[in-house]
């Protein structure tokens, strides 16, 4: 009511506020300009946050624009000044229109910003929490929320500078986890066969208590370490617990040397006691009533031979006892004649 006729009759005293309309103008189209090239085309989180400034900036110079003054152009005052420009409702709303976008868009990529970075402390936390752990269930853990992190990544927005960035991350991050997991698998699996491999020596240390075994008692107890050891030994050199393998590989083969030893001991006596004991059975049974001197020296040579087959039987086999018994019964025989 009071600017209209003011502008019609003397412009120049509007000169101000067309100064403040053309300024504000310039700077409103030259921010989003500027905003719409750092938003749109962003190429790190600086840009962003530049970009979050020139709209702020347009959105403020736009505010000073008076809306009341759109319907019509300052003809008189433009001709005397030589605007340049045509400010309609039309172009304010498009103005408007493309900061509210650009500040939707700014929000989105903010908080995709906010979600890679949370994804990567997460993912680097993760890692170092697998690196210091000291047992198998620590490790699961850590890998699990590895896994949870790598997640993070592939649901970020593909439209926004955080999902181009994310994805293109995720791949590196993606090669290391599956190479940890592939290491892990090949631990677990090698932890897996040490384990068993301690159950078996652990059930035949548990059978070897006794000082005396039969044969297929040390038989079985063989078998036991033999399955200890064949898990062991498909331990790969490349595993990182081969040493370990090998370190209870070098003890359980010792161990069986030494049930070797011990049973070949007791087949050795077993047979021994078995060969005095059928050579007892044709001397008893050949025996003369009344033997001459030539039947009394094959006696004797006879109960020689058994005391020698008695002889070959050891300590800690399971006929020691008895062979010792029949020992003193032969040698006491053989002192008779």
């Amino acid at each position: 009511m009071i600017r209209r006729p003011v502008a019609g009759i003397a412009p120049m005293l509007l000169l101000p506020s067309y100064l403040s309309m053309d300024r504000n103008y310039r700077e409103a189209i030259a921010h989003v300009e500027q905003a719409d090239q750092l938003v749109n085309q962003a190429t790190s989180a600086a840009d962003i946050g530049l970009g979050a400034e020139k709209v702020k900036l347009a959105q403020e110079n736009l505010d000073q624009l008076p809306v009341w003054f759109l319907g019509y152009e300052p003809v008189r005052m433009c001709h005397f000044m030589g605007c340049s420009w045509n400010f309609t409702f039309d172009e304010f709303s498009r103005a408007r229109a493309q900061v509210g976008r650009m500040n939707a868009r700014i929000f989105q990529e903010n908080n995709a910003l906010t979600q890679l970075q949370t994804a990567e402390t997460d993912l680097q936390k993760a890692k170092q929490a697998y690196q210091t752990a000291t047992n198998v269930s620590q490790q699961q853990n850590a890998i699990a929320d590895w896994q949870t992190a790598l997640d993070q990544l592939t649901v970020l927005p593909r439209e926004t500078l955080a999902g181009t960035t994310g994805a293109t991350k995720y791949r590196n991050y993606e090669r290391d986890f599956n190479r940890v997991v592939g290491s892990v698998a090949g631990s677990n699996q090698t932890q897996t066969m040490i384990a068993a491999a301690q159950q078996f020596a652990a059930l035949a240390t548990q059978n070897s208590q006794k000082s005396a075994y039969t044969v297929t008692e040390w038989q079985q107890i063989e078998t036991l370490w033999s399955n200890a050891i064949d898990r062991l030994q498909k331990v790969d050199s490349t595993d990182p617990d081969y040493l370990a393998a090998q370190s209870y590989l070098a003890d359980y083969t010792q161990k069986l040397g030494v049930v070797k030893t011990r049973l070949e001991t007791e087949e050795k006596s077993t047979l021994a006691i078995a060969e005095a004991k059928r050579q007892t059975q044709e001397l008893i049974s050949s025996l003369p009533s009344k033997p001459n001197p030539d039947e009394r020296n094959r006696l004797i040579s006879r109960l020689q031979g058994i005391i020698d087959q008695l002889k070959q039987v050891q300590p800690n086999t399971t006929v020691y006892a008895e062979a010792q018994t029949l020992l003193k019964q032969a040698q006491s025989k053989l002192s008779q004649l």
